[in-house]
């Protein structure tokens, strides 16, 4: 069964790293782009960032040049590192495959999308 799992989410101060990760079962993830998407309460979903089957990266402007997505296909995982976090990033935090991330976010999603559980990354002082 395909099955996501995200962890790594926590309480975390202002200026501090966290690495999250999104395991896959089920599936090999190797052919694949995943997306690393957040989602503040109150607020909708958004675009992180996302990582294609050649390891070709895409950011959003809020997280270029403190976060990283990478991808282990020999563990089956990708990883978002973030560093430097805001409270402004506080979010449950979800990766996704069955994406298309060549265009702009906005078009990333697709009918066939699956979603993990999401983690709970909470910055705060």
């Amino acid at each position: 069964q395909l099955r996501l799992v995200e962890t790594g989410g926590g309480l975390v101060q202002p200026g501090g790293s966290m690495r999250l990760s999104c395991i896959a079962s089920g599936f090999t993830l190797d052919p694949y782009s995943v997306g690393w998407f957040r989602q503040a309460p109150g607020k909708e979903r958004e675009a992180v960032s996302c990582v294609n089957s050649l390891a070709t990266t895409s950011y959003l402007d809020f997280a270029e040049g403190r976060f990283t997505i990478s991808r282990d296909n020999a563990k089956n995982t990708v990883y978002l590192q973030m560093n430097s976090l805001k409270t402004e990033d506080t979010a449950v935090y979800y990766c996704a495959v069955n994406i298309d991330c060549t265009g702009p976010p906005s078009t990333w999603l697709g009918p066939e999308t699956s979603w993990g559980q999401g983690t709970q990354v909470t910055v705060s002082s």
